[in-house]
């Protein structure tokens, strides 16, 4: 009897929802719930994120390592490496009374425990690389690695180039015209029609940088009667950006915590965006212009090379973070509108690679035996 398909990672959204794309695609291919195992960490956004889940979900002990070496700093990371030993017991028997058929590994930190157990048991260990530079955990099991799945182009040896995997809920997105208008039209209060839309999400913390920037922006927007701004804070900042909301004479402003990201890229035209592997695949896949603010310090800058992917191709504005102030987005959304807007939309539709997920399905039958 064939052992289940164990696909592992998370801490954030960003390593969550491609493990569910994954998962959705496995079951098209005829696996069914009890053939897929879920396996994540006990702090990260598993818990909720996956609740709705009919997969089993395994959550283990430990939390990511901090580059740093303040006292605080060394603390944590001592808690964090006992976490990840008590991780690492529990995910060697877990693959030793599972034998999975095939490992599935879209990193982060919650990836470490059961990829050392993988190739410990010698089970076959498939990667799914999100970002343009593989994170720690990749960097340290890819020679140990049946296959790794990419997300940007490689001609290093047993990797195949499959983009960010999505889930069909957003490819299958339809950003026709009409589309666009009939989901403007429900939202509440509707949308005028003669307004061009931008949508700000920057993850489900949100980013505090990005969230100041954009309130001081909507107060220079102010008397515009062309534009809505949605404004996605995300849970960190969504108290403080209530209590900054400026007094707008004609802009449509509208600040919520989180939102329906399937209905709001179904109805904008214009993101401003960190620069995370999943939401640049969503961008890419639906063609969407951007205005990207890499996150800073993030491991490797991978960040950074995300976006310049972006920006290369003629898809997006990149704008650092530390230069993120009310004037300098403004600066960006208009260079964007006057490029034109459709002609980002488009170079960022060339680069979608919205059969990922199908993909990398397949990869993992064919490791796995039963393609």
């Amino acid at each position: 009897m064939r052992g289940p398909v164990v696909i592992t990672g998370g801490g954030t959204g960003g390593h969550i929802f491609p493990m569910l794309a994954i998962a959705e695609q496995l079951e098209r291919r005829g696996l069914r719930d009890a053939d897929l195992r879920f396996v994540g960490s006990r702090r990260g956004q598993e818990a909720r994120l996956l609740s709705e889940s009919s997969v089993a979900l395994t959550l283990l002990a430990g939390r990511g390592i901090r580059r740093s070496f303040t006292p605080k700093a060394m603390v944590d990371n001592a808690r964090a490496l006992w976490g990840l030993s008590q991780a690492v017991g529990v995910a060697l028997i877990k693959v030793a009374t599972w034998r999975p058929s095939v490992v599935v590994s879209v990193g982060g930190y919650a990836s470490f425990a059961l990829s050392l157990a993988a190739v410990l048991f010698r089970r076959p260990l498939v990667l799914v690389d999100l970002d343009a530079t593989p994170g720690a955990v990749h960097r340290l099991f890819a020679r140990f690695a049946h296959v790794r799945c990419t997300a940007f182009a490689s001609d290093e040896p047993r990797t195949v180039f499959t983009g960010v995997p999505l889930r069909d809920a957003v490819v299958g997105i339809d950003r026709s015209d009409a589309a666009r208008a009939t989901r403007r039209s429900r939202q509440s209060p509707p949308i005028d029609p003669s307004r061009r839309v931008v949508v700000v999400m920057t993850g489900s913390l949100g980013a505090s940088s990005v969230n100041r920037a954009v309130s001081e922006l909507a107060r220079r927007w102010r008397d515009r009667t062309d534009l809505t701004l949605i404004h996605v804070t995300g849970r960190r900042d969504y108290q403080e950006a209530l209590s900054r909301i400026p007094a707008v004479e004609a802009l449509d402003y509208r600040v919520i915590e989180f939102g329906d990201m399937t209905e709001l890229w179904g109805l904008c035209d214009l993101a401003i965006c960190r620069a995370g592997a999943t939401t640049l695949a969503e961008l890419t896949a639906l063609g969407i212009a951007s205005v990207l603010v890499p996150l800073p310090g993030a491991p490797g800058d991978h960040q950074s090379k995300n976006a310049a992917a972006l920006a290369e191709a003629g898809a997006a504005v990149v704008l650092a973070d530390r230069d993120c102030t009310a004037e300098a987005l403004e600066r960006a959304v208009e260079e964007v509108f006057s490029a034109p807007l459709e002609s980002m939309s488009a170079a960022a539709a060339s680069l979608g690679r919205p059969g990922a997920s199908r993909e990398i399905a397949r990869v993992v039958a064919e490791v796995g035996g039963w393609l």
